[in-house]
């Protein structure tokens, strides 16, 4: 079956820090350019980052700039390290691979479920 599974997320306090982590099965992720994107209630998709297949390329929205850190793991995973959390961070996480890399809002070919990601005291 393929699909793309996030985990990783929950409640914390502002300041913190979350690594969630995008594991997919039934295809190879190497072959993929892998997009994060967030959506809070009531607000639009919003691109957070995105990598290349080759790894050479890499987005970071200006919101998580210097904050947020993507990068593959072993194991057919991608992560993405969230630092210095603020409450405006508070979403829903998903992944998505394409691949050809568009980092675009829409337009993947494989989509996660989403995890939560609470930021608050």
């Amino acid at each position: 079956q393929v699909q793309l599974v996030e985990s990783g997320g929950g409640l914390v306090q502002p300041g913190g820090s979350l690594r969630l982590s995008c594991a997919a099965s039934g295809f190879a992720l190497d072959y993929y350019a892998i997009g994060w994107f967030r959506q809070a209630p009531g607000k639009e998709r919003e691109v957070v980052s995105c990598i290349s297949s080759s790894d050479t390329s890499t987005f970071y929205a200006d919101s998580v700039k210097g904050r947020f850190t993507i990068s593959r793991g072993v194991k057919n995973t991608v992560y993405l390290q969230m630092n210095r959390l603020k409450p405006e961070d508070t979403a829903v996480y998903y992944c998505a691979a394409e691949l050809i890399f568009r980092c675009a809002q829409r337009g993947y070919d494989y989509e996660g479920q989403g995890t939560q990601v609470t930021v608050s005291s």
